[in-house]
């Protein structure tokens, strides 16, 4: 059963519209597929492979003339000459829904786009499953804690494969093909216990200087190689939301991973009981929630900025965006019973800000959805958390 995305018929009324179409998002989150589901009828061309990759790079012009208009290049971002060749293309035509690129490093892509193709490409970021794309299938388990463990690669779904199995694998070619073609890494044992510290401080505020005194290396080295992580859809740096507050407002951005699967992974977490007696459960739990809102935003093209929220004695708010005249506020705890103490920041950030209207959250493990004290309190498996 195919597991339909969010994004395609977004992808296909916009190719109506502009004459390019990208789709970055890490390896294996379905951007090939998607793009065939998508366009059908369209050439497909891999520029991973190596005859197509240098056909490309030494005849970029003949390459395009020969596979036409409506084609699909995966993997774009391996042969940037290309760009310039298809700026010319699409503008001496005119025409919409002429090529669509895809790719997984997103800086390589979206620099070549912004060099040759400004203005002619609508770009969507595809992120693994959200758990709406499996519910709607019929494919979300049941259980948290095997959710968390499973996390949402979709080849996990298709292929029946084993997290423990398949994840070291997923992130050790990670390491080995696109670090070092993103970067000349020297030490890649420094660069993989990088990537174990900064899943051990997943949710916690970022300290190049601790991370770098831990592997070894410098400091400008780690906010290099977190670049890196960054621009290969491996993490992302939630920033702080200081708005109209004191300069006792914490300003620097939170550690989370896109997929709470390879978070485990890289925790060495192998099983589902493990994972229920890990001391970082509650910091898995949040980053499964903070990364969903971020999915679901990216697979309805809403480019919505995501925040958290922060003050210098600790008190802290795990999710903040603003909609209309409404900052909206999550707080996201791994607790089946609510208490007012959970409720606590939510309450202080109103006293705190300029009287802004707010729309406050709790998002718990519990089973039932209640309002209490002007706070909705909504387990995290309602199918309207992320209607936002």
């Amino acid at each position: 059963m195919i597991i339909q995305r969010h994004l395609t018929e977004i992808v296909r009324k916009r190719a109506r519209k502009m004459p390019i179409i990208a789709i970055t998002g890490p390896r294996q989150s379905g951007k090939t597929t998607l793009a065939k589901q998508a366009f059908p009828d369209y050439r497909f061309i891999s520029l991973e492979t190596t005859d197509s990759r240098a056909y490309a790079q030494n005849d970029p012009r003949g390459f395009l003339e020969e596979y036409g208009p409506r084609l699909v290049i995966d993997e774009a971002q391996y042969v940037p000459q290309l760009f310039s060749h298809i700026q010319d293309m699409v503008d001496l035509s005119g025409k919409t829904g002429q090529y669509v690129l895809t790719g997984s490093q997103n800086f390589k892509l979206s620099s070549s786009i912004s060099q040759s193709l400004a203005g002619r490409v609508a770009a969507f970021t595809l992120l693994p499953f959200s758990i709406d794309e499996l519910r709607q299938a019929g494919k979300m388990k049941k259980d948290l804690w095997t959710i968390l463990h499973r996390g949402f690669y979709p080849r996990l779904y298709s292929r029946r494969l084993q997290p423990s199995e398949w994840l070291p694998d997923y992130t050790r070619d990670y390491i080995e093909r696109d670090v070092r073609n993103l970067k000349n890494i020297g030490n890649l044992m420094d660069f993989r216990k990088f990537m174990k510290l900064c899943a051990s401080r997943a949710g916690h505020i970022v300290n190049f200087s601790s991370i770098g005194n831990e592997v070894g290396v410098s400091y400008q080295t780690i906010k290099q190689w977190m670049s890196i992580l960054e621009a290969s859809y491996i993490i992302f740096l939630l920033p702080a939301y200081h708005r109209n507050f004191s300069k006792r407002i914490v300003k620097s951005p939170k550690i989370y991973f896109y997929d709470v699967g390879l978070l485990c992974s890289l925790l060495e977490i192998d099983t589902v009981k493990e994972l229920q007696r890990s001391p970082l459960r509650g910091q898995i739990f949040e980053n499964f929630l903070v990364a969903e809102f971020l999915k679901n935003a990216f697979h309805r093209a809403d480019n919505r900025t995501f925040y958290f929220w922060r003050d210098n004695t600790g008190n802290e708010i795990d999710l903040v965006f603003e909609k209309g005249n409404k900052i909206h506020l999550y707080e996201i705890k791994l607790s089946a019973t609510m208490s007012e103490t959970l409720l606590r920041n939510l309450w202080l950030f109103d006293k705190l800000n300029t009287g802004e209207h707010t729309r406050k959250t709790l998002i718990y493990t519990g089973p039932y959805r209640h309002t209490y004290k002007y706070v909705n309190i909504v387990p995290w498996h309602s199918d309207t958390l992320f209607a936002f």
